[in-house]
């Protein structure tokens, strides 16, 4: 009896046992169980630049791998903050909305940065992420540099007009800006600033508190908690995906910077 081939069949045969080949004798494909649930939320907070999850890392749309890493527990808190790792940037809850617990200690959410990950998206030098800022009209009065990647000009510009809608006394702490884009490390360290890749803008140093200040005053170097910001302006920034300083236990009440991994629901 003769038999009829399928060549339907002989085809869909041959894409699946290249598919089998490709993956290697071993590897199975990756199902959102094998991927740790910071690495999701990384992804999800970031598509245009992020190719994807995998179990230890992600994929950069321009090729770079980033590793998630450990946190190293024997480190001190300074080291961490000098070389920090994904693991260590995702590993603090950020408190979003009016309710939220005095921070004390290190309770520092965000202020852990991988540099090299932000490095990934905005630009490994100064003449990098310059090329990638343009201006954002605050408040209708001023021009700052923003970020373009990630679309951070433009939740900029949102945070602006709903500043815009709340009764003029509520905005004396919000103008003008204390700048936006500098190319620096931060004061009293060898790192990064999250300044230097257009994400970040301080507010009204007439309304600010800053830990370092506080400490350079002290006596014994001690310092304590205090904020002046109005929460409306910090509702307002979280809405469209910047954490505020004023949640750390080292505070930086003036300072906002674009971090939408760390607003996603847990």
């Amino acid at each position: 009896m003769r038999r009829t081939i399928s060549w339907g069949a002989v085809l869909a045969a041959a894409i699946a046992a290249a598919f089998v080949l490709a993956l290697g004798a071993d590897a199975t494909p990756k199902t959102s169980s094998d991927i740790p649930a910071d690495l999701q939320r990384l992804a999800r907070a970031y598509p245009e630049q992020i190719m994807r999850a995998e179990s230890d890392g992600v994929v950069m749309k321009s090729g770079a791998t980033i590793s998630f890493g450990v946190s190293d527990e024997a480190e001190s808190y300074e080291q961490r903050l000098a070389h920090a790792s994904l693991s260590d940037q995702m590993s603090v809850p950020y408190p979003a909305g009016a309710h939220y617990a005095t921070p004390i200690g290190n309770d520092d959410p965000g202020r852990l940065r991988d540099i090299p990950f932000f490095q990934a998206m905005y630009g490994a030098s100064e003449a990098e992420v310059r090329r990638r800022l343009v201006p954002v009209r605050w408040l209708g009065r001023e021009a700052l540099l923003m970020t373009s990647v990630n679309g951070v000009d433009k939740a900029l510009g949102r945070v602006s007009a709903a500043l815009m809608r709340l009764p003029s006394e509520r905005l004396r702490c919000a103008y003008p800006s204390a700048g936006t884009f500098t190319y620096r490390i931060v004061a009293g360290t060898n790192y990064l600033s999250a300044h230097s890749f257009g994400i970040a803008i301080d507010l009204n140093l007439a309304c600010s508190d800053y830990w370092y200040w506080d400490q350079q005053r002290s006596a014994n170097g001690a310092f304590a908690y205090k904020n002046r910001m109005p929460l409306e302006i910090v509702e307002a920034f979280e809405h469209e995906g910047f954490i505020w300083g004023g949640k750390w236990a080292h505070y930086d009440t003036m300072h906002f910077e674009y971090r939408p991994e760390l607003l996603a629901v847990r």
